[in-house]
Parts: structure tokens; C-alpha cells; sequence
């Protein structure tokens, strides 16, 4: 039977290399009989490199790092001086001096729109009026800005703090530190009423509703509260929280008699332990007014309070009526028993300040507040024009505030007037306004000379008059 026939679907290679190959290898050939490198070993070769990297030829790796040779050995050996590194490339800045976030610049076309050239010029103009510094924060944390990502939550969550504040019960003591810092900011600035003392005790202690928080030692107020240093009360003292409320929820009261143990000899009975400070080092603390709405403080509850905070180092009490322990007593009056005259009841009268120039009360207060605060840096008595005179009178004794030792560490003091003068406004009122300024210059004259060059240069900050540098 014949076998069948099978047509070869590929062709056989060819047997000789096509003209191509054959020029090619042909060039090869002859660059090989012109190269004095060929046929030499690898040793030759890498010596050859080494020379020429030596003889400045550039390479292809100039990153390369060599080793130092002496000045004397490289003359001796006549070799070249190694070349400098490159130059590394320009870290790229910012309009604001500071380095920017990783990642590519914004485009021109976001920063040219005009509520971000107004956030950007507010951020950076200097306040020059007095109506700019009502309401002066603390110098201290820097605050998320507002037009950021942070900032609107917080904006947010401020507005609807009501219902957050309910929702977010078993979440809000977990946050970090600079957030509830600027949260009770942000409830300062967008509520009506200012922080309450349930607004207090939600951000700064744990549910009482959850055991593990009652049972952990690491989760103790006074351990997670360790870092917050700065707490913006401004405007919420007399209106939404009490001095006594505020005083008892910081400095817990130490446990009565009755709860003590009576011997250390019982080791049944574990002594109660004396409750901690809920905010142990806290430094940054304001509390100031709203000058649009009466208050009811006291400064006999500012000097207890005072008490407690020997390591506070910036302090705000813009418009705080002027230092008294009797504020409605003075038109009141008493009859003395022994010469049957009739005596002023208080400490300061009527005329005390106007006719006989008496800051008698106001210096001595103002002594024991600088004995209790005697490591404060930083003053603000925006709108307390009308007692800036205490601050350099002397009382019966000749005794004044001492700005060399207890308040020697005092570097900046706000006085400003605390309200804006009107354009129309009438001749006395302008004089007023211009009397308060001109008080702030004495006090900071008195303090310097007092001071004499040995402690602290102290700055007074106040407006100033037109033209004035």
C-alpha cells in the first residue's frame, strides 16, 4: 500500500545567515581587531575604568562614594582632587516661611479666590484698634484654622453640640487632647450661652455608665487629662457656670473624716485616697467676660480659686469689674459702736477713687493674687480701664504690687480699653478712651523702674494714638 505524502507546512531553516547577519557580524569582527581592549582579561579592564574615573572622564555613576585621600598622600601620588557631590536639589517653601506638605504646590486658581485671600489676610494683618481685642484668645495651642477639614467638623459639631453631645456621650473623653482643647474653643465661639458645666464634664470625664472606665487606673481623669494645659472659658463664668461649679469639678474635695482610716494598722480597710486634680497641669486658663452681659463674680471666689493653680502661666480676665470683696456694699454704712460715728461698710466707697484716690483694697487683693499666681507670664485686662490706676498705687502702709518677685516673671500684660471708638463720639468720651491708654503706658513706666534692669523686660500692650510708631 503506498504511504501517503505529507506537504511540509514550514520551510527548513536556511543553511547560511542571511546578508543582514552576515555584515553585521562582519562589523563586529573588524571592531574587535580596532578595540585594543579585546582579548584583554577582566582584571585589565577594571584597572582601565579605575583610570579613567581618575583622570576626569565623567561617569555614568557619579554618585559613587570614594574614599578620602590626605592632601599631602594625593600630591605625592599625583592624584586628582575628587569631584564635589552634586548639589542637591532646592526644598521647595512656602509664602509663610515654613516647609510645605509633601506633595505638588495648589494651583494659582484656588488661592486667587477671594474668601481664601480674605481668610489668608485676616490670619496675617495685625489687630490695630481696640474692637480687634474684645475678645483676644490666649497665646498657646495652635487651633485647627477654619477653613480647614478639622475645623468644619468642629464648626459642625459645635453648632449641633445638643444632640452630639448625647450621641456621642461614650466618645467624646476618648478624643486626643488637642481636639476636646479646641472643641470647648469652638463651644466658646458658637454657642450663645458659652460652656456649661455638663459640657465640661462630658469632655473631660469618662460615662459613669461604663465600669471599665471606673476600674482602669490608666483611664483615670487626672492620667488622660495630663496634657491639656489650655482651657478657653471666655465669656461663660457667670452666665452658663459658676465659680463654686467650675472649682469643685477641677480640685475635687478631699474626703470628710468619717470616710479616712483610722489606723494604717488595718490592712483589711484601704485608706481612701485623696482625690487627684482633674487637669494637673493645666497653665492656660481665661476667664473672661462678655462685657455685653452683667455678671455675678467674685473675686473672694477668684482668690480661693487662684489657690489651686500655683503653675498657671498665662491668664485672662478681660473685663473684670474692679477688685472688691464687697461689690454691692458701697454706698452702704454702718454705725461704730465705740464713737458712734457713721463709717463706710465695704472697703471702697463711693468717692474712694475719685476724690481721695484711695486703691487701698484693690492693692491688697491684687498682692494676694500675685502670691497665689506667682509663676504667671502672661496678663490680659482688656477692659479694665476703669482700675488700671491700682496697678502702680499704694495701699496705707505703702504697700504695692510686687512686679519684682512674686509677679518678677510677668513678660506681657494686655490693657487695652476693650471697645471701639466711635468716630462721633463726644469729647469725653474720647478723652476717657485716651485716659485708659495713657494709664497702660504709666503702669508699664512704674514696672520697669521698679524692676530697674534686673528681671524680666515687661511689654504693655495698648492702642495707639494716631501717627504714633
Amino acid at each position: 500500500m503506498p504511504k501517503k505524502r505529507h506537504l511540509n507546512k514550514y520551510s527548513k531553516p536556511q543553511s547560511t545567515a542571511p546578508a543582514l547577519l552576515s555584515s553585521t557580524a562582519a562589523r563586529r569582527n573588524d571592531s574587535h581587531h580596532d578595540d585594543p581592549s579585546h582579548g584583554r582579561g577582566v582584571n585589565e579592564l577594571l584597572a582601565g575604568l579605575r583610570r579613567t574615573g581618575l583622570s576626569g572622564i565623567p561617569q555614568q555613576a557619579p554618585d559613587v562614594v570614594r574614599p578620602s585621600v590626605p592632601p599631602a598622600i594625593r600630591h605625592f601620588l599625583q592624584i586628582p582632587e575628587t569631584p564635589p557631590p552634586r548639589p542637591r536639589r532646592p526644598v521647595r517653601g512656602s509664602a509663610a516661611g515654613g516647609r510645605p506638605p509633601a506633595g505638588p504646590a495648589p494651583p494659582r486658581s484656588w488661592l486667587s479666590r477671594p474668601e481664601r485671600a480674605a481668610n489668608a489676610l485676616q490670619r496675617m494683618a495685625i489687630p490695630s484698634g481696640a474692637s480687634d481685642h474684645e475678645q483676644r484668645a490666649l497665646p498657646g495651642p495652635s487651633l485647627p484654622a477654619r477653613e480647614s477639614l478639622i475645623g468644619m467638623i468642629l464648626r459642625r459639631f459645635a453648632l449641633d453640640w445638643e444632640w452630639q453631645r448625647v450621641y456621642c456621650q461614650y466618645h467624646l473623653y476618648e478624643l486626643p487632647t488637642n481636639l476636646r482643647i479646641a472643641l470647648i474653643a469652638y463651644l466658646v465661639t458658637y454657642t450663645a450661652e458659652g460652656v456649661s458645666l455638663r459640657d465640661l464634664q462630658a469632655i473631660l470625664l469618662p460615662p459613669p455608665d461604663v465600669p471599665e472606665y471606673q476600674d482602669d487606673p490608666a483611664l483615670a481623669p487626672s492620667v488622660v487629662n495630663e496634657h491639656f494645659t489650655y482651657l478657653d472659658l471666655s465669656g461663660s463664668i457667670g452666665r452658663s457656670i459658676k465659680f463654686r461649679e467650675l472649682s469643685d469639678l477641677l480640685f475635687p474635695p478631699k474626703p470628710k473624716d468619717d470616710d479616712l482610716q483610722d489606723s494604717w494598722d488595718e490592712p483589711e480597710q484601704a485608706p481612701a485616697g485623696i482625690p487627684r486634680l482633674l487637669l494637673p497641669n493645666l497653665t492656660h486658663l481665661s476667664l473672661s467676660l462678655d462685657p455685653a452681659y452683667p455678671h455675678a463674680v467674685s473675686w473672694r471666689q477668684l482668690l480661693a480659686f487662684a489657690a489651686h493653680l500655683p503653675g498657671l502661666t498665662h491668664l485672662s480676665l478681660a473685663f473684670w469689674p474692679e477688685p472688691t470683696l464687697t461689690p454691692n456694699a458701697k454706698l452702704a454704712t454702718v454705725v461704730s459702736p465705740e464713737t458712734g460715728r457713721t463709717v463706710q461698710y465695704g472697703g471702697t466707697g463711693p468717692y474712694s477713687h475719685s476724690l481721695d484716690d484711695d486703691w487701698t483694697e484693690q492693692v491688697l487683693l491684687l498682692r494676694r493674687l500675685s502670691r497665689n499666681l506667682y509663676g504667671l507670664e502672661y496678663l490680659d485686662l482688656t477692659g479694665c480701664g476703669a482700675w488700671f490706676p491700682a496697678l502702680w498705687a499704694s495701699a496705707g502702709e505703702g504697700d504695692t504690687i510686687d512686679w519684682t518677685g512674686a509677679w518678677g516673671k510677668l513678660t506681657t500684660l494686655v490693657m487695652f480699653p476693650g471697645y471701639r471708638l466711635r468716630e462721633d463720639a463726644e469729647p469725653e468720651e474720647t478723652s476717657r478712651y485716651w485716659e485708659f491708654v495713657d494709664y497702660a503706658k504709666r503702669v508699664e513706666r512704674h514696672v520697669r523702674n521698679q524692676r530697674a534692669g534686673k528681671g524680666r523686660f515687661l511689654t504693655v500692650e495698648t492702642c495707639k494714638r494716631p501717627g504714633e510708631l
